[in-house]
């Protein structure tokens, strides 16, 4: 666009880098004088009309004298890149926000407002490809979209557990001839270990002589030669879990969650054979890190599980002695390190703000089986049963883990509500008369009275 210099003396222009614009002037120039010609170059076609080449980004000016050295004009120039196809880019990739793109010494400024993060990150990224330097970006932007996110979580576990024990045993003696003989079937129940009760099942033939029970094992032999040992036990389990636990975070950020304990490890050994422990974390945990998209949209990235001590695989560590440097022994006790049994999901799921998921199917289904028997005699037709002992285990595990994520934005004190309010310790005589634990009032106490509970101290949209 031309310059036109009636009636000024001074003049103030921006200039595109690598454009140029007209000058024209009202009397003839004799001298121009640029003093910075690497951003601006003048170029002069005739004495009242001279050419300005942007060259580089940057600040300068310009000045015009006539023949007789008086000055005509001065021009203060900011040359700057042309952001126009950028800001059209813009408001064409991203509709339904209001940004407004600036340059100022060769950096892209950007400003205004976007509906939602991941928005305000995309217009950094295409204003940086213009830029060509991510470091050139200056972000001013504002979020004006809810950006906290509240993730109600319900994780439920359901394990059952089912053991069944059957066997009988026998033992005989007699003397035959003057030789003793004796025969005896002893068989273990080998998969729990042990007898689910030692002190249940029913023995036919000796009969203790102090008249204890036969099963207990410190039983006076009575007069009888012949006994026998049957036992049936059965042993059914079942375990709940549940954990709700309701998490807020704000867009891009990690939350965390712990419904458990924490247990010691072992982490070295000193020369003194001191041990030094750290602690690992069991229980139920969660941990989320959600990310507000448009249209009201939550990306939530989302990990839990379940996790409880176990002596399956756990790690014995033997006592020993330790020899110091001064040659000192140094006896060290043994320790056992439990083990975790851990139900562990993760997943990253995109949903609206009230939408819920499921993850399911985290089902476990282990059956064990062992018979004992003695050889031979296991295989008779009935007889044979009397022979065996069966020993059966049977385990089901099923966790579900169901997720509501929810925009929501602060809300005021007064609207909050804790379990405690309203509770008042009682006096001596409710306490020890009538037994209360907790002092009785009026409904129309104002004092006393507790406030209408609210979620998680967010109003959820």
């Amino acid at each position: 666009m031309p310059v036109s210099t009636r009636g000024a003396q001074h003049q103030r222009i921006t200039l595109s880098l690598g454009k140029a614009t007209i000058v024209q002037l009202d009397a003839d120039a004799r001298d121009a004088l640029v003093s910075n010609p690497e951003i601006v170059d003048a170029v002069v076609r005739s004495p009242r009309r001279i050419f300005l080449l942007g060259g580089k980004t940057g600040q300068t000016n310009v000045f015009f004298f006539d023949a007789q050295g008086r000055q005509i004009l001065s021009i203060d120039i900011t040359v700057e890149k042309d952001t126009t196809d950028l800001a059209a880019l813009m408001k064409a990739g991203l509709p339904n926000s209001a940004i407004q793109v600036a340059s100022v010494n060769d950096n892209v400024v950007l400003s205004g407002n976007v509906a939602t993060a991941p928005e305000a990150a995309r217009a950094v990224e295409i204003a940086a490809g213009f830029a060509g330097d991510p470091k050139k970006v200056v972000n001013m932007l504002k979020v004006m979209g809810p950006q906290q996110v509240m993730l109600r979580v319900r994780v439920s576990e359901m394990r059952r557990q089912i053991a069944k024990q059957l066997g009988a045993n026998f033992a005989g003696a007699a003397t035959v001839a003057g030789v003793p003989l004796a025969l005896s079937t002893d068989n273990q129940f080998s998969l729990m270990g042990r007898a689910l009760s030692d002190l249940s099942g029913g023995s036919i033939g000796q009969v203790c002589a102090n008249g204890g029970n036969p099963l207990s094992g410190s039983c006076p032999p009575g007069p009888n030669n012949i006994e026998g040992t049957f036992k049936a036990l059965e042993r059914l389990g079942l375990l709940h879990t549940l954990a709700e636990p309701n998490m807020t975070a704000v867009s891009g950020e990690t939350a965390k969650f712990l419904a458990g304990g924490e247990f010691p490890v072992p982490g070295g050994r000193d020369q003194q054979g001191n041990i030094s422990i750290q602690f690992k974390p069991f229980g139920v945990g969660l941990s989320f890190t959600p990310v507000v998209l448009s249209d009201g949209r939550i990306s939530v990235q989302v990990s839990t599980e379940v996790s409880e001590l176990s002596n399956t695989g756990a790690y014995t560590l033997n006592g020993g002695s330790v020899v110091t440097g001064n040659g000192q022994v140094v006896n060290t006790p043994g320790l056992t390190i439990p083990a975790l049994a851990v139900r562990r999901a993760e997943t990253t799921v995109e949903l609206p703000s009230g939408g819920a998921f499921a993850i399911a199917g985290l089902m476990q289904h282990t059956t064990k089986q062992t018979v004992d028997a003695f050889p031979g005699v296991k295989d008779l037709p009935v007889l044979g049963a009397l022979f065996r002992s069966r020993d059966f285990q049977n385990d089901e595990t099923e966790l579900v883990v169901t997720v509501s994520a929810y925009l929501v934005n602060p809300t005021s004190e007064t609207r909050l509500a804790l379990p405690g309010d309203g509770y008042v310790p009682p006096a001596d005589p409710e306490a020890i008369l009538l037994g209360r634990p907790n002092a009785v009032y009026s409904k129309d106490s104002p004092a006393q009275t507790p406030q209408a509970q609210a979620g998680a101290g967010f109003v959820v949209r």
